[in-house]
């Protein structure tokens, strides 16, 4: 193993840390903005950790999916990977997939957007439509809803897992569009300096 693995390994690890303790803290601040709003009940700290998480997400690949010049929407690094407009509209048809099964109702996805899309205001118009039948799901999970079991690749997986498994296909998605826009030169919107109130 040479000396730069090595280092880029060590580095990865170090950056998977402090996203995760930088991802918790933030789901943790959605999580009680969700309460104040009503979105669920108290009594349901597992889900309203698992909410905002997803709303952080969320937030930040619909960000990006607007910030990214259309003219990079036809971006493919490499030829044997999705260009940025396939892998937005992947994200989508993503969304209404685990959110459909989570809700126990068909796929309203019928067209594959990653396949039948290819604007920008086209892909961002489907994303914020996904998110939209997504939010729907999160807000009407509770700790014991999100106990119920579904049927996933031939097994019994509880709701809720369903809805961390949207989560974590949200967050390996962004960090492949993180990459797409440091190719471009654009400052991905996590890396964005806050906002000065």
């Amino acid at each position: 193993m040479t000396v730069t693995l090595v280092v880029m390994k060590t580095t990865l690890l170090i950056w998977l840390v402090l996203s995760a303790i930088f991802l918790c803290a933030h789901a943790q601040e959605h999580a009680a903005a969700a309460a104040e709003a009503g979105a669920l009940p108290d009594q349901s700290p597992i889900t309203l950790g698992s909410r905002g998480l997803y709303v952080f997400l969320r937030s930040n690949v619909l960000k990006a999916a607007q910030k990214m010049p259309e003219e990079n929407y036809s971006f493919q690094p490499t030829p044997e990977i999705r260009t940025f407009a396939r892998l937005v509209g992947h994200v989508a048809d993503a969304q209404y997939l685990f959110c459909s099964l989570a809700a126990g109702e068909k796929n309203p996805d019928t067209a594959s957007i990653e396949k039948t899309k290819s604007t920008k205001a086209e892909l961002v118009a489907a994303l914020e439509e996904s998110y939209a039948y997504c939010d729907k799901t999160y807000n009407a999970m509770n700790d014991v809803s999100g106990r119920e079991l579904v049927k996933f690749q031939g097994r019994d997986v509880p709701k809720l897992v369903i809805l961390n498994l949207n989560t974590a296909h949200l967050d390996e998605h962004y960090g492949n569009i993180v990459t797409y826009m440091r190719l471009k030169g654009l400052v991905p919107p996590s890396s964005e300096p806050p906002a000065r109130k």
